[in-house]
């Protein structure tokens, strides 16, 4: 309705709804360069001139700013970190994992089999029945079984590496040289060293068998071999491995191949210009008793200590004489003589399966198999070795599977009995939960047991930037020691100095 006597109003046009623009982005800002903020300032700025109270803000931002994002600002040096943790994060998130490492790529020298299979096949029928070493001859490699004895380590890593192939992980076993990491030289040289055996062969009339094997051949005929490989004299074998457990193992040829990365069990014969833990690998033992498969507990092992090995060894060996003579009348010790054989490896097993402690004294050098064979019993073993390496100090804390006694303590009577009697129950359940935690690696057949840390050890010898005297567990000072200095890294460690050697060795005892 309209007012009467005025004109109706005409209706308004709808108003035309134009779409607003898409939102341009926000200019990037380069925090770094002010140019972008002045930019910035002067498209938000009106067309006038700005006054100088603007300006001098704006002035002031920018100093503030280039102060924040300096490089030794700790706020800038907060803010690096912050990013670099938020990168880290959002790398290692479900949605995009980590890759895996790369493998340590291998390759295996295809020896001759005289220094594989052939060793075997000597050592088998220097021991055969008289008229059956003939046989041992033509028995397929596939058949031929690695004897059983403590430096098996050369078996394990053989057949293991045969069975790999160039994706497998973490160690790859690689067909072309240019491909290799590291180079294995797969000589059974400890088996070589103990194929004449002590009594004369039964089958001498073989013409093949051990009355006609060297050893000593063995070794010059390897070297022979090896000096005609290209990837030999490339770097004169520093990129090679060699395993020699036995302590006599390449006695022959050490100095030749001194070079090379070595694969031992200690350094107890060894000079230190033939072997070191800058370059070295330490390898445990084959243990040579069953592995105890129960769980931890101390009710099912009455005995407080045993021992059962040889009593009379020479060097830093001679302390057993001196602990068989203070423990052989002790309450709940049991420590016995015996020699290698089917039945002393039975008695060792109940022993160390019903002991809460197990003796592990230097022998003829500073270890022994019998270290191991406790560790896999579960038995906390006691170390008395003044001299020991130990394999892989560097993932194992052995001073929590294990317990060390220096030997002028060792040999006091009563001290080593009173010490372990101190020992509560619930302690001894710890170093047993700590055992079991790293029990793999001390069984080669584990899959993921010592051969693959053997050759992680291995790599990391070989890009090793400097000498490591010491392993991670037991930061003591070895008396008299020469550390040596080795070309590959250019490294000179001048002698001890008197003073030093006798502070070391008072600090030792």
């Amino acid at each position: 309705m309209w007012e009467r006597g005025r004109p109706p109003r005409k209706p308004r046009p709808s108003p035309i709804i134009v779409p607003p623009p898409p939102p341009s982005p926000p200019p990037r800002l380069n925090l770094l360069l002010p140019r972008s903020l002045l930019a910035l300032a002067a498209r938000a700025m009106p067309s006038r001139r700005p006054s100088p109270v603007l300006l001098l803000l704006l002035a002031l931002a920018l100093a503030l700013l280039f102060l924040l994002l300096s490089p030794s600002s700790p706020s800038a040096s907060r803010l690096s970190r912050s990013l670099a943790s938020g990168s880290a994060s959002a790398s290692s998130s479900p949605a995009s994992p980590a890759a895996p490492p790369a493998p340590v790529k291998i390759y295996m020298h295809d020896l001759p089999p005289k220094f594989t299979y052939g060793v075997v096949r000597s050592y088998t029928a220097a021991r055969a029945p008289s008229g059956s070493a003939d046989a041992a001859a033509v028995l397929p490699d596939e058949q031929l079984r690695y004897p059983g004895h403590q430096h098996s380590a050369e078996w394990w890593l053989f057949k293991d590496l045969l069975r790999r192939g160039p994706r497998d992980r973490p160690v790859a076993r690689v067909d072309d040289p240019r491909d290799a990491d590291l180079f294995y030289v797969p000589f059974f040289s400890s088996l070589s060293l103990v194929v004449n055996p002590i009594r004369p062969p039964v089958a001498a009339n073989a013409s093949w068998v051990a009355a006609a094997y060297s050893d000593e051949a063995m070794q010059e005929e390897l070297l022979e071999w090896l000096e005609r490989q290209p990837y030999w004299r490339r770097h004169g074998g520093r990129d090679h491995v060699f395993i020699c457990q036995d302590p006599n193992a390449l006695y022959r040829v050490i100095d030749r191949i001194s070079n090379a990365i070595l694969l031992v069990s200690d350094f107890g014969r060894l000079r230190s210009d033939q072997a070191s833990l800058v370059k070295d690998v330490i390898l445990p033992y084959s243990h040579r008793i069953n592995s105890f498969k129960g769980d931890v507990g101390v009710d099912g092992r009455p005995s407080l200590l045993f021992f059962m090995g040889n009593r009379y060894r020479k060097e830093g060996g001679k302390v057993r004489d001196a602990l068989f003579q203070i423990l052989e009348n002790e309450e709940d010790v049991t420590i016995k003589h015996g020699a290698q054989s089917r039945e002393s490896r039975r008695a060792a097993t109940r022993g160390m399966h019903s002991s809460k402690f197990c003796l592990h004294p230097a022998g003829d050098t500073p270890s022994a198999c019998r270290l191991f064979d406790a560790l896999v019993s579960l038995c906390v073993p006691v170390i008395v070795s003044d001299y020991i390496e130990l394999p892989f100090e560097d993932v194992i804390d052995y001073s929590s599977i294990s317990i060390f006694v220096g030997t002028s303590k060792a040999v006091q009577p009563g001290y080593l009995t009173s010490m372990l009697r101190r020992v509560n129950s619930e302690r001894i359940l710890e170093y047993q939960r700590e055992i079991k935690k790293v029990k793999r690696f001390f069984e080669y057949e584990d899959p993921n047991g010592p051969v693959n840390e053997i050759w992680r050890q291995a790599l990391e010898v070989k890009w090793r930037p400097g000498f490591k005297p010491q392993g991670k567990a037991r930061q003591r000072a070895k008396p008299g020691a020469q550390w040596p200095s080795w070309r590959r890294w250019g490294l000179a460690v001048a002698p001890a100095a008197p003073a030093v050697e006798e502070k070391r060795r008072v600090e030792a005892s």
